[in-house]
């Protein structure tokens, strides 16, 4: 892979050609997010744990320091764990969406962001029904209209 980078580096425009190619193709898009999801949801994660008061305080108090501490990173880490997966799943699933129905249509419009945010929504909340799917379809739609416009 690296040996394409130098060669499109050289002046190669085959090798330029191809890693533009890879670059633009929608599995890379989701990719990029999925992983910029995971990253921005651990540190969303992190900052929501240290604000949460899910914890007995009773409890917590009487514990001794080193205890407190290891509880403390203990619940900020599996949460943490927690919203970065989610984060990665849905950036993944927007992003690789609205990829396919922008390649669908050859235009780029915000009709694509809505779109993709009609079916990640739906797709999401698959599980809990038709209903919960039309309004995650709703949600997740209004909301990219509201950022693409």
């Amino acid at each position: 892979f690296m040996d394409g980078f130098q060669a499109a580096q050289n002046g190669d425009p085959m090798a330029a050609f191809v890693m533009q190619k890879v670059q633009e193709s929608c599995a890379a898009k989701a990719t990029l997010a999925l992983g910029a999801g995971f990253v921005l949801g651990g540190a969303f994660g992190m900052f929501m744990s240290s604000v949460d008061s899910g914890t007995n305080m009773d409890e917590f108090l009487k514990m001794r320091l080193k205890d407190q501490i290891r509880y403390t990173m203990k619940d900020m880490g599996a949460k943490s764990y927690s919203s970065a997966k989610n984060f990665a799943v849905v950036g993944a699933v927007f992003s690789g969406t609205e990829c396919i129905i922008e390649s669908y249509r050859a235009k780029n419009d915000m009709y694509n962001g809505v779109s993709a945010g009609c079916i990640t929504g739906a797709a999401l909340a698959a599980r809990a029904g038709p209903a919960a799917m039309a309004t995650g379809c709703a949600t997740f739609s209004a909301f990219s209209a509201a950022i693409d416009y």
